[in-house]
């Protein structure tokens, strides 16, 4: 394999809904059209609109076919990352490239706050599943949570993900995020489900705040809690475990497993076992790299519901 390093191709990391999931960043670090509140990337900085080509699909085509050449197969190419992906012009183009190059799922994750345009809509058919987000049945909630780029309407962007998965061929996972005190009551959660029936969604996963958040005030629900709301969502209906999945070691290698640790948490804080689990080596072998990059100051740890998180130390330099 290429001595060079990854900028855009990132793990595989260990979803809760995807399995190990080969990721892909398509805008620069915090690049979004929302500012949530429980965002375990933090806060964003870039809060935009603006659609460009903020990486080329060749590059990032490039990177690819050099991390696939490692003979590694996740489960997903998941096109999602720091920011918000379907702010990249590139993207319809990318995802029918990946389609060329490999017989390997490709997943869109995004907040749904721009599926209403028709030609993200376009540039998003050729994908195999799109994961939007839901997190607020009403426009002033949605302002609390989400805190979206002052050109982005509730009513719009509810719309917008209708409109599209009526139109998709593929399946739309609607992912709601519940929020203690906040959108995790009954309450709020009948305000979703009518929003919810409009979308029709193949299925709905329900989680909640299970990372270091954006904001110190955000509180998860408790496994009961999220059972005791799972009754009023209709259709089907998921609840995302917050429980680390197991994932059996392979001989699979990268030449620089501190660069592809770095990756990882460098977009969301992990534990050892996400580590381990995402890219497949030994729980002991992932402790060893976490040590010796905390040691270096190239890593710091984070406690969030009693789990022990490690994040990459933007202060390192």
């Amino acid at each position: 394999m290429s001595s060079k390093g990854f900028q855009y191709v990132y793990g595989p990391v260990p979803s809760r809904r995807l399995g190990r999931s080969l990721g892909i960043d398509l805008v620069p670090f915090k690049t979004c059209t929302y500012d949530c509140i429980y965002c375990q990337l933090g806060r964003t900085t870039d809060k935009t609109t603006e659609r460009k080509e903020y990486v080329s699909a060749n590059d990032i085509v490039e990177e690819l076919e050099r991390k696939l050449s490692d003979g590694d197969s996740p489960d997903y190419i998941s096109l999602a990352g720091s920011g918000e992906p379907t702010l990249n012009l590139c993207i319809g183009e990318l995802i029918d490239r990946i389609k060329t190059l490999t017989g390997i799922p490709v997943a869109v994750l995004t907040n749904g706050s721009l599926l209403w345009m028709t030609e993200i809509q376009h540039a998003l058919m050729d994908a195999d599943l799109v994961l939007p987000s839901l997190d607020a049945g009403d426009e002033a909630l949605f302002r609390c949570v989400n805190r979206p780029h002052k050109d982005i309407s509730f009513g719009r962007m509810v719309d917008g993900i209708a409109a599209f998965t009526r139109r998709f061929r593929g399946e739309v996972w609607l992912e709601v995020l519940l929020l203690g005190g906040v959108t995790g009551i009954p309450a709020e959660a009948e305000k979703l489900a009518v929003l919810i029936r409009k979308i029709q969604p193949t299925r709905v996963q329900l989680n909640t705040a299970s990372r270091p958040p954006a904001e110190e005030f955000v509180f998860s629900l408790s496994p009961d809690q999220m059972v005791a709301l799972k009754g009023f969502f209709p259709g089907r209906v998921d609840i995302v475990s917050s429980g680390e999945r197991g994932v059996a070691p392979t001989t699979v290698l990268s030449n620089d497993r501190k660069g592809d640790i770095l990756a990882l948490l460098g977009r969301r804080p992990c534990t050892v076992a996400d580590v381990a689990g995402g890219l497949a080596i030994h729980m002991n072998e992932a402790l060893k790299h976490l040590d010796n990059l905390l040691a270096a100051g190239k890593a710091r740890t984070i406690v969030t519901g009693g789990r022990n998180f490690y994040t990459i130390n933007k202060n390192s330099g």
